[in-house]
């Protein structure tokens, strides 16, 4: 039984973050992902540390299960090469600034004219069309621009950036989607089709609590640190030795936590904390209350309360501490690979478990150009031709004699553990 899109191929001219997070999930579920990038750079995550053996270990988690063909794309020869992929792409992913793909030839429009069949898709700062169209822009923007800073963080302070990459994330999530839902819709059709999707759009898209509370009455939403806008207790509460989350957060949850995990059963019919409009009116009352108790054990304990009285809650966690949490280790989510450059390395696993073949980690990721030789045969360029683009600086691969520093270019097999 093979992956669900063995045999699509997928022209990847995407960088960073958006758009490499959305082909590596292309990849994962069997797409034939072929990284066109430019050089010596190459994609700008390469640049980041920390390096193994002069590749970059950031990089290489985001880029598996895909090739690298390094090719000038000012050249004739070098826009003709990536013309003939793109004659035999079922997919083509980019996410330069607006008007970029149109000025270098390789648009929709102009690749549509001779493979109808292509799904393409942009992902931008702000989309391709309204006032900020033309404007380049990073995660850190959209955050900013989408109110989400300034719903994140402690009540009264400076606006907050989300601990991740989360319009980032999000625009490659939505990206993902539209290309599936397009290609499902290809199978029916026949037809190709564009699409675009932004930072901006993406991040807000995934306000809907938010939304709501706007659309509905005009509230605007503010920072609550840790708590929920509409339910309490629903938040993380300081311990002992750290901090416990709780989501006690209907009323069979809150008679449980009152009577099994703080043993408070008088909470239930104090005033304050009757019921959730009354908790939600007392909620720095509760807070206080809460945090007492808790205070006199460490969070173990409190997770194990919780876990009797079957209230759901854990441990707030440092980023090292959940990658070694047992319950991580077995639902593998931490996986070790062989790459060809930094040797053993560990990266984070496949978040979908399923009955059959739907996505796997079949290689890691490849140095720049690496496959440069072996994508381009493929289109039918021939020994002869190659060794004159190669002489001419037209192509690239980072450990090829000529093409860049020598190095022993030891292939390494990749296992999934």
């Amino acid at each position: 039984m093979a992956l669900p899109l063995e045999g699509v191929r997928v022209l990847d001219l995407t960088s960073v973050m958006a758009g490499p997070y959305c082909t590596m999930v292309l990849g994962d579920m069997g797409a034939d992902v072929i990284k066109v990038e430019n050089f010596p750079e190459g994609d700008a995550s390469r640049r980041f540390d920390p390096k193994v053996n002069g590749e970059s270990y950031c990089f290489a988690v985001l880029n598996r299960n895909k090739k690298s063909v390094g090719i000038n794309m000012k050249d004739p020869r070098g826009k003709e090469a990536f013309m003939k992929l793109a004659a035999k792409a079922d997919i083509i992913t980019e996410n330069f600034r607006p008007g970029v793909v149109k000025k270098l030839g390789i648009d929709y429009d102009t690749i549509s004219k001779f493979n109808p069949g292509v799904i393409y898709a942009s992902m931008s700062g702000f989309g391709q069309t309204g006032p900020y169209g033309k404007k380049g822009g990073f995660d850190i923007v959209a955050q900013g621009m989408s109110g989400i800073m300034m719903m994140t963080g402690a009540p009264g302070g400076r606006p907050a950036k989300v601990g991740i990459a989360m319009n980032d994330i999000a625009s490659g999530v939505t990206a993902l989607y539209g290309i599936l839902g397009a290609y499902i819709g290809k199978l029916r059709s026949g037809k190709g089709q564009y699409l675009e999707t932004s930072l901006l759009e993406a991040g807000l898209a995934w306000t809907h609590w938010e939304s709501g509370a706007y659309f509905g009455s005009g509230e605007l939403p503010e920072a609550t640190g840790t708590r929920h806008r509409r339910s309490t207790p629903y938040q993380a509460y300081k311990t002992q030795d750290g901090y416990v989350t709780v989501g006690a957060n209907n009323n069979k949850l809150w008679t449980n936590f009152c009577t099994i995990v703080v043993e408070k059963p008088e909470w239930m019919s104090e005033a304050r904390f009757a019921d959730l409009p009354s908790r939600m009116k007392n909620i720095d009352e509760l807070e206080r209350e809460i945090e007492a108790v808790f205070a006199t054990k460490p969070t173990a304990h409190w997770v194990e309360k919780l876990d009797e009285a079957a209230v759901p809650g854990g441990p707030v966690y440092t980023y090292d501490q959940i990658l070694a949490d047992p319950h991580v280790k077995a639902r593998r989510m931490v996986v070790e690979m062989e790459h060809p450059k930094i040797g053993p390395m560990r990266s984070l696993g496949i978040p979908v478990k399923s009955t059959g073949e739907l996505l796997e980690i079949r290689k890691p990721a490849p140095w720049l150009g690496q496959h440069t030789e072996e994508v381009l045969k493929e289109v039918g360029y021939s020994d002869n031709d190659l060794a004159a683009m190669w002489s001419e600086g037209v192509l690239y691969d980072k450990y090829r004699e000529g093409s860049a520093a020598t190095d022993d270019a030891a292939t390494g097999a990749v296992t999934a553990q």
